[in-house]
């Protein structure tokens, strides 16, 4: 143990790569300590596949990554980093590895491919053995196996340890005795089976990392896989290297509570967040051994603060008119939403759905019989067309009865541990699921889904059922495959899909509640100082599809629907008369246009890339596995000659009529986060503004360019800044502030740390919902400006005023002393932020 606090006061989240690798972060060390974090937050740093920019494709959980220096370097970062009074948080990834290419990079699964079903590594990994006869399906030939069999040879490979079958940069392991067979006996002799990288879709028998076929799922519920893929991590942590953790997808696990409770007693109570994104009525189970979640719903709350309801209304009218796409095709959410997770549970997971529906046959009772095909046959659509469908169920009436029900779960999974009763609000949400499955789908289904209602949540019905293994086999894989579709169908399709404003289309965030009231978020930080008090906070990060500062300007659009509804609706003339290539679709400008006022400047390299991404997620004209060229090609054309090209003034003159407002935003949800109850996570360099897109435009070295922006001199500017110069631009100021919040929580854990109170203050006046503010710890006061815009236009703060705890209070961001009831116009006058303490 170290004498660093057990819980941080706020952590700096590094992207460490090749590019930026521990000794590139050791550099930054000083800069970031005299920042005011107390912990670096480093993205993986266990061998990954060689190049990987960040590191969730772990190959050896026993080395640390010699691309990024090494356990040596890593050492030598942390010793730095504690000469400089920080610790390191280690950011690790149970859930899954990578299937690499050249596969004997990951050697467990190498021994796999080889030995079969009989290697001692064969329980690792989520691999269903019998659906393929004993093998596992390798999507991984560019065209059916017949086709590119001359493409296959035997070779000797060095680092691979003796002859393998080569396919361009795979290397597959031969299984013994089998190396003198001609090449298709010898091909299909094998442990697995090659195969089109098309079939994955259907024919998979491995869990993989949400439609992820390079990514297979690890079993670390056994206590052996957790022993082995862990002790790394925990050694550095016993050692004094680390001293916290980050874990990624616990959604992904068999039993998270049992993973986290596992991961609490081997580390010794080590701070531990994890990535689960919870919806707004949704609470972080009680069960799970760890300081709360990684921040999204923070980010959600604070987010909202900045975004007017009724002006999102009046926005969401102009995009639909604007647009006139199809409810179900992006006009309004929840049949946008709905639609996708159809398309997403019947297509893409199609695979997982078919193992699924496979253990809840197995898991079937004798059944009633009484179906057209008699004598206790499963009964299929074919046999049967008005009656309820009767057991034993057919895999097709099974698998129909899952997408119905799986679609909708309206959370990401429940969390049902087998011979464990379900929670009741595990209960409530998956009966009211199926419930609504029942009404909605074909009246015939209805048996079935109840069938698997009670499968799903642990309780197999007398009769109907078996309980055993198979039962226990579908509790666990239907809230894995719930998780998956939730992330497939809302995160990376619905979200393309529905546009109004971007803004709210984000990890943690659902356009059904775009707005938080003042008195909601007051409510929210009371809850996690009670309950979460050492939960992390973000506002941006690795995975966010659009930095804080870019959503917060976006944001702004919600007070000025009217501006937006004016300036958008002239593109189509704008456009005409300069002779821009035409967007192939009204949904595709206005998605474009939008991304590039977020972004303030249209570079083709940040923006074409963005729209060919969204396109292909959506799905609707094109996509990743099946791309429309032509339309691929008008996207680009439209956006290098529309906002990258003659409208590249009209973006940037538009962005400046926002700046006023957006700035307000962008600090005032800077200074909610790093004040609010938790431990505000700050992603790489946005001590300054960042406008960045989703991955790989956010996911850059920390000292290249950031948003098409290089700095330089960071540290001697945060030092003049410290020592009392005035800020001399918005940069300057949001690194002010965010340096002077972050050192008063490092110095003062009483105020801020996890026993901290904190207490809502109320303004006073018309103006006064303008007006967030909050009091923790007793003597630090964090007062902000919400919906600038709005304010300015009815007349700012007038005789608004706020009313101060006994005392003088002096201002650490705007200098000013104040006392009693203070003027709003007064204290947020020149700037739309302050930071109170008592005068000392």
């Amino acid at each position: 143990m170290t004498g660093l606090p057990v819980t941080p006061s706020a952590t700096y989240r590094v992207q460490v790569q090749p590019g930026f690798t521990f000794a590139d972060t050791a550099a930054h060390v000083p800069y970031l300590a005299s920042l005011g974090v107390s912990h670096l937050h480093l993205s993986p740093i266990l061998e990954a596949v060689p190049g990987s920019t960040h590191g969730y494709d772990v190959v050896d959980h026993s080395r640390v990554r010699e691309e990024l220096g090494g356990e040596q370097g890593l050492r030598a970062l942390s010793h730095t980093a504690r000469e400089h009074g920080l610790g390191l948080i280690l950011d690790i990834v149970p859930n899954h590895m990578a299937v690499p290419a050249p596969e004997h990079l990951n050697g467990p699964l190498w021994e796999v491919l080889r030995d079969g079903p009989g290697s001692a590594y064969a329980d690792w990994f989520d691999i269903d053995w019998a659906a393929l006869g004993g093998k596992v399906l390798l999507p991984v030939l560019g065209d059916p196996l017949p086709d590119v069999l001359g493409q296959l040879s035997v070779v000797s490979d060095k680092r691979a340890g003796g002859e393998v079958l080569r396919y361009y940069d795979h290397r597959f392991p031969l299984r013994p005795g089998t190396e003198n067979l001609p090449l298709p006996e010898l091909v299909e002799a094998q442990w697995y089976r090659l195969a089109y990288w098309r079939q994955a879709r259907t024919e998979l028998n491995y869990r993989r990392f949400f439609t992820i076929s390079d990514l297979i799922a690890v079993r670390v519920e056994r206590q052996d896989v957790f022993e082995a893929t862990h002790a790394t991590v925990l050694r550095l942590l016993r050692e004094g290297v680390a001293d916290g953790l980050r874990i990624d997808h616990p959604d992904g696990l068999a039993d998270p509570a049992g993973y986290l409770r596992r991961l609490a007693e081997a580390s010794e109570g080590r701070w531990t967040v994890v990535e689960k994104i919870l919806q707004r009525d949704e609470a972080l189970p009680a069960d799970w051994a760890c300081a709360g979640t990684t921040g999204y719903d923070a980010l959600d709350r604070i987010d909202g603060l900045f975004t007017d309801p009724a002006g999102v209304a009046e926005v969401t009218d102009f995009y639909r008119e604007f647009t006139g796409v199809e409810d179900s095709r992006g006009g309004r959410w929840e049949p946008t939403a709905r639609r996708a997770a159809h398309r997403i549970v019947g297509h893409d997971l199609a695979a997982e759905v078919s193992r699924l529906a496979a253990s809840a046959q197995r898991a079937q009772g004798p059944g009633t019989g009484g179906g057209t095909e008699g004598a206790g046959g499963p009964v299929t659509a074919e046999h049967q067309e008005t009656d309820p469908y009767t057991a034993p169920y057919a895999t097709s009436v099974l698998e129909e009865a899952l997408r119905e029900l799986l679609v909708r779960i309206p959370v990401y999974r429940p969390y049902v541990r087998p011979g464990t009763p379900a929670t009741p609000g595990d209960t409530l949400m998956v009966t009211e699921a199926a419930s609504s499955a029942a009404e909605s789908a074909d009246g015939r289904l209805a048996p079935a889904i109840g069938l698997l209602r009670d499968l799903a949540l642990g309780r197999p019905a007398e009769g109907a059922t078996v309980p055993g293994e198979d039962a226990d086999d579908f509790a666990v894989r239907f809230a894995q495959v719930a998780s998956a579709l939730h992330a497939k169908s809302v995160e990376d399709t619905a979200f393309y899909r529905y546009s109004p404003l971007l803004s709210l289309c984000e990890v943690g965030r659902s356009p059904a509640h775009p707005a938080t009231a003042p008195e909601e978020f007051h409510a929210y930080c009371a809850r996690i100082q009670r309950d979460h008090p050492g939960t992390g906070t973000v506002l941006s990060t690795h995975d966010t599809k659009r930095s804080a500062d870019l959503r917060l300007r976006l944001a702004v659009l919600s007070e000025l629907p009217d501006a937006w509804r004016e300036w958008m609706g002239a593109r189509e003339a704008r456009a005409e008369r300069s002779g821009d290539a035409p967007a192939p679709d009204r949904h595709t400008a206005y998605t474009v246009f939008q991304t590039g006022v977020g972004l303030g400047f249209c570079h083709p390299d940040r923006l074409v890339p963005a729209a060919l991404k969204a396109v292909r997620e959506a799905g609707l004209h094109t996509s990743w596995t099946e791309q429309d060229e032509a339309y691929e090609k008008a996207v680009t054309d439209f956006t290098e000659q529309g906002p990258c090209g003659a409208g590249v003034y009209d973006v940037g003159e538009f962005v400046n009529s926002l700046a006023p407002y957006a700035d307000a935003n962008a600090l005032g949800a800077a200074l909610v986060h790093l004040t609010m109850p938790g431990v505000p996570d700050v992603y790489q360099n946005t001590e300054f503004p960042v406008y960045t897109l989703v991955d790989p435009d956010n996911r850059g070295p920390m000292n290249g360019p950031v948003g098409g922006t290089q700095r330089f001199g960071v540290d001697r500017t945060l030092d003049g800044l410290l020592d009392g110069a005035a800020p001399g631009s918005f940069d300057e100021a949001k690194l002010r502030l965010t340096a002077v919040a972050l050192r008063l929580r490092r110095d003062r854990p009483e105020w801020y740390g996890p026993t901290a109170s904190y207490i809502p203050l109320v303004a006073q006046g018309p103006a006064g919902d303008h007006c967030l503010a909050f009091l923790r710890g007793g003597s630090a006061l964090t007062v902000v400006t919400r919906l600038s815009a709005r304010l300015a236009a009815a007349g700012g703060w007038r005789e608004a005023s706020l009313p101060l705890p006994p005392g003088r209070w002096h201002d650490r961001l705007g200098g000013g002393t104040y006392e009693g009831a203070a003027p709003l116009a007064e204290l947020l006058g020149r700037s739309p932020v302050a930071l109170l303490t008592p005068e000392r």
